[in-house]
């Protein structure tokens, strides 16, 4: 039963999970250095982080393929704590961010995922696309026309390559062809060990230098709200990618559960707080990564390179590494959404572009994801806010009126409008069979166009209500919701 289990979830992809891994832990490097730089804290934070948090996801995940470690929209948040209260009060806040991302899990907020729209994660998406594209152009600086070239190689072994072979991912025979021409030619181009300086030693242990006190939870909470909330967001639509490019599902909960394990020991052993990264993910799933070893594999060999292999590592050529992250934002970029842009209703179209407007203004996933479905759920309101009635005269001096359309705050005003008070004959229908009764307010609407009626000395009859839109109505009671 054991080696069923093992072999169905870590080894039934082993030489393609395997070479992913190689391909990913070389790209994770640079990153890793560079979101340490942007949160103001030495290189090895990063680095550890990228090691603990992807080896730990491999075990406690609920996405097999996906890659997740120390990223740019978490450190972004980080800055202001290291700056303000030193880096300390960070461990504790990623330790902090664990804990809640796990009860999060718990509370099984994976679930929430599904009420993101298309167009929302299409937006993600493309913003994510356009961020790694914009974040390769700091690595040019001063830089010949050497690192264009090798740039522009780069790129013609990953798109060419694979039309010969794909014994080995072409992003990282690309990787290993460029370091070996550029250090036989001896080129003056940007390497790894330009970036900053790599530990010599394994993370240990290390329980964060601040007074367990409220004092201490008030700095940090404001910090790891957001960092929780945040890195769910992401590794949730990552996570929603990968289930689509693989044509596979994955426990949403699940991995919310392992990101909070995953942040809960980085924290404890000198890393920051990360989450799932869509383009380190993406270059996992293109070079064949679709099991739970090829994490493990990318975040034990990342560690394998710094610590044995530091000396090499230090000699990678940044335009290789450029020219696959290059590879990711092009592979990211939803292109069919733009060719097919005239068959798409607007209004899908303007939450798009908003989501991708705002995340590229403010580099900030989570606001630019929020503003998204803020948009795309007051369209759905303007669109369903829609009411109307069927008049039909009746024998015996009986006037029916068929409700259509939905019966919920947004339609409240409106439906008073619909009816002639004055003028209507003694006996009244309102027939809700063409609608559903959503809230309290709704239940409002009707009882007081009955008293309106009653009012006016003539009797209403309600007929038609679903069995939900009957239980809501009986439960508020039509003389509590009019205010008798």
């Amino acid at each position: 039963m054991i080696a069923h289990k093992l072999k169905s979830i870590w080894l039934f992809n082993v030489r393609a999970d395997v070479l992913a891994g190689l391909t990913v832990a070389f790209a994770l490097i640079p990153e890793a250095i560079a979101f340490s730089i942007i949160a103001g804290v030495d290189p090895k934070v990063g680095l550890y982080a990228s090691f603990s948090i992807a080896v730990l996801i491999s075990i406690f995940g609920g996405r097999p393929g996906m890659i997740s470690a120390a990223t740019g929209a978490m450190a972004l948040l980080m800055v202001k704590l290291v700056a303000d209260h030193g880096i300390e009060y960070l461990f504790a806040a990623t330790v902090l961010t664990g804990i809640i991302q796990f009860l999060l899990g718990v509370l099984k907020i994976g679930r929430f995922i599904t009420f993101v729209p298309h167009s929302v994660i299409t937006g993600f998406i493309n913003a994510l696309a356009i961020l790694i594209f914009m974040a390769q152009f700091t690595h040019f600086k001063g830089q010949s026309w050497i690192m264009y070239a090798m740039v522009g190689v780069t790129l013609i072994i990953i798109y060419a390559l694979p039309r010969f072979t794909k014994v080995i991912p072409s992003a990282l025979a690309a990787i290993v062809l460029m370091t070996i021409v550029s250090v036989l030619l001896g080129l003056d181009v940007r390497t790894v060990g330009d970036m900053g300086e790599l530990p010599g030693t394994l993370p240990f242990l290390h329980l964060p230098d601040v007074p367990i006190n409220l004092e201490t939870l008030g700095i940090i909470l404001p910090y790891a709200l957001p960092l929780a909330f945040v890195g769910l967001i992401e590794t949730l639509l990552t996570a929603t990618i990968v289930d689509e490019g693989t044509e596979t599902k994955s426990n949403k909960n699940k991995e919310a559960r392992g990101q909070g394990i995953a942040n809960f020991v980085t924290g404890l052993f000198g890393g920051m707080a990360g989450c799932a990264m869509i383009g380190q993910s993406v270059i996992n799933v293109r070079s064949g990564g679709r099991g739970r070893l090829s994490t493990l594999v990318a975040g034990a060999f990342l560690m394998f390179l710094i610590l044995v292999l530091g000396d090499l590592v230090k000699q990678l050529p940044m335009g290789a590494l450029v020219g696959v992250m290059f590879m990711v934002s092009i592979s990211t970029f939803d292109w069919k959404w733009i060719m097919h842009m005239r068959k798409i209703p607007v209004s899908d179209t303007l939450v798009m572009i908003s989501t991708v407007a705002v995340v590229v203004y403010t580099d900030n996933l989570a606001l630019g994801v929020m503003v998204g479905i803020l948009l795309s759920a007051v369209i759905f309101g303007w669109r369903i806010a829609k009411i109307k009635v069927i008049v039909t005269e009746e024998e015996g001096g009986t006037k029916r009126y068929i409700v259509q359309g939905q019966m919920f705050f947004g339609t409240m005003a409106h439906f008073a409008e619909l009816f002639d008070y004055r003028n209507d004959p003694d006996r009244i229908i309102m027939d809700f069979s063409a609608t559903h009764v959503w809230d309290h307010s709704a239940v409002t609407a009707i009882a007081k166009a009955v008293l309106k009626y009653e009012q006016a000395g003539r009797s209403v009859t309600i007929t038609g209500l679903n069995a939900e839109s009957k239980q809501l109505v009986d439960k508020v009671g039509l003389s509590t919701a009019s205010g008798h």
